[in-house]
């Protein structure tokens, strides 16, 4: 398989949602040091859970910066292809991950919908198959629904009444 043919992308609006999450839990994971840091100028905890909370504060500092930067470099490594044979997908900013399934593995596929990605009217499909799960996450909401429909008929499914 050469990285040519897979020419399917994500929604472009992938790096803003995945953005915005990432601020969210930067923000309640600061939220929670600022507590214990009350806390334990309150209480007046042991001497050395300060330098641990001052440690685990910097670790957070350097984990917002590269969470900013995480998004715009993963939708760029995001590729993915179905065809009437084969699933596949490339991913990974760092380590670079290739998933090929046959579609006659395929047991279930089915569409996903956090608050998030409705606000941006986005989905996320998971296909799963007898030993995995693999997903393509932030896919337009029309795209991901008429994709989902297509997988189902490759790998020959019946659709199955979502409650």
């Amino acid at each position: 398989m050469e990285p040519g043919e897979l020419t399917e992308r994500l929604s472009p609006k992938a790096p803003k949602v995945w953005l915005l999450g990432e601020i969210i839990l930067d923000v309640i994971g600061y939220f929670i040091i600022i507590i214990l840091f009350c806390l334990d100028y309150f209480f007046e905890w042991v001497y050395w859970i300060g330098w641990i909370l001052i440690g685990l504060a910097i670790l957070s500092v350097f984990g917002s910066f590269y969470s900013l930067l995480r998004p715009k470099y993963l939708y760029r490594s995001w590729y993915y292809r179905v065809d009437e044979e084969f699933f596949q997908c490339k991913y990974g900013v760092w380590r670079e991950k290739w998933v090929t399934v046959p579609m006659s593995k395929v047991q279930s596929v089915s569409t996903e919908q956090g608050p998030l990605l409705r606000k941006y009217q986005l989905r996320t499909i998971s296909i799963e198959t007898m030993g995995s799960s693999h997903t393509i996450p932030a896919l337009e909401e029309i795209t991901a629904l008429r994709l989902r429909e297509q997988i189902a008929e490759y790998a020959k499914l019946k659709e199955v009444e979502e409650v």
